[in-house]
């Protein structure tokens, strides 16, 4: 077989997986709590208890599978792993292509609801000309993607398979979006592939002052003010990036045998990093987060995908990327676990956009999807009146 192959794929996740899900499920053992601690200690119980019962009685994997395989799925290898995308395109065959980069603890879900608008704009409000040909990988590590076997597959060398990627589906010129670790390994790419990338689009912007200037220069006050508000909001609760990039391998066997714990592991996440009055549902459905929780435990990726961590700290960066000269646009949600100034973005980024966003989080793409996607089309249309 020819390993440069594109093969289709279909989502099919055996019976009997999803009834050892049930089983586990049914006899979770949700630990005690202190009365009264909500979610200060972590994931709070009495809701982590009525999300268990919902993911036993209620929730319809079948019908999200049914839903994905709505969309266009692929397989191909790319450095000795299987690649996983989904390959939408327009019926704008002028349209623009547009690599979608998801992060932790996200996955192809994160975009299922920016496919239409995107590929199809017309029929969501928009013109024919802001259309675009998707391209949205699973992770090496995540989802239904391969799972590495050897060490070092950092955000760099997943850019690298990505800018394979787009160049065997024949894209020579192509736009990026991403956050979270979509953020960073899109800094990368464009980076190291300048000539192939005409634009990117991130949500997840990283950066310090430059070296040996005033931080405080070009900073607002309310920018400092925000600052600092989400340097606070993080410091509860980024004890993760820790295990996970240090002994991403000993929390993984409790997370891959648990679904409990694996729900309580990651909605946590989606409560602490989400713009909601204190209920994570006032972000996300249960369904919403559900499909994402049971895709990483019907794959058995959460372990793998926690690796990237622990490659992100260990892995040696053979290309450091000191400017990106790309054309960048910079989607600021509130809520966003870090805020980076839009003097410190200016010391490492080609800023040709800046945009703050009314309200959202870290999970922009299902929090705020219209807000997400109206900004991706005014950044590549104004992309093209300069080309």
């Amino acid at each position: 077989m020819d390993p440069d192959a594109i093969r289709p794929f279909t989502i099919d996740v055996p019976d009997e997986v999803l009834a050892d899900l049930a089983d586990r499920l049914a006899r979770a053992r949700v630990p005690d709590q202190i009365p009264g601690t909500g979610w200060t200690y972590g994931t709070d119980g009495t809701y982590l208890t009525e999300l268990l019962e919902y993911w036993r009685s209620d929730f319809d994997w079948r019908a999200q599978e049914q839903a994905l395989n709505e969309l266009d799925h692929f397989k191909t290898e790319v450095d000795g792993v299987d690649v996983h995308f989904i390959h939408q395109r327009s019926p704008n065959p002028d349209a623009t292509p547009l690599l979608l980069i998801h992060g932790w603890p996200g996955s192809v879900f994160e975009f299922m609801d920016l496919v239409g608008p995107l590929t199809d704009p017309v029929s969501y409000g928009g013109e024919a000309s802001d259309a675009f040909h998707l391209v949205i990988p699973s992770l090496p590590g995540f989802g239904f993607s391969g799972k590495p076997t050897e060490t070092g597959w950092s955000p760099e060398r997943m850019a690298d398979a990505f800018a394979v990627l787009m160049a065997r589906l024949g894209y020579d010129r192509y736009g990026i979006q991403g956050g979270d670790w979509g953020g960073i390994i899109g800094r990368s790419l464009p980076g190291n592939d300048v000539d192939h990338v005409i634009g990117f689009h991130t949500n997840f912007v990283l950066g310090g002052p430059a070296p040996g200037t005033d931080p405080n220069a070009g900073v607002t006050d309310e920018e400092r003010t925000l600052r600092a508000e989400r340097m606070e909001a993080f410091a509860e609760g980024s004890a993760y990036q820790e295990i996970q990039g240090t002994k991403p391998q000993s929390v993984g066997v409790g997370l891959n045998d648990s679904p409990a714990g694996l729900a309580a592991w990651i909605v946590e996440k989606f409560h602490g990093w989400s713009d909601n009055d204190g209920h994570v549902e006032d972000a996300f459905t249960k369904d919403q987060m559900l499909a994402n929780i049971t895709l990483y435990w019907v794959t058995e990726t959460i372990t793998s995908s926690a690796r990237i961590y622990y490659e992100f700290r260990h892995a040696p960066t053979e290309r450091p990327v000191p400017y990106l000269s790309v054309p960048t646009a910079g989607a600021i949600f509130p809520k966003e676990i870090y805020f980076t100034p839009r003097a410190w973005a200016e010391a490492r980024y080609n800023i040709v956009r800046w945009t703050v966003m009314p309200r959202g989080g870290h999970f922009a793409a299902l929090e705020e999807r219209d807000l997400l996607v109206d900004d991706v089309r005014a950044f590549f249309r104004d992309l093209k009146g300069t080309r």
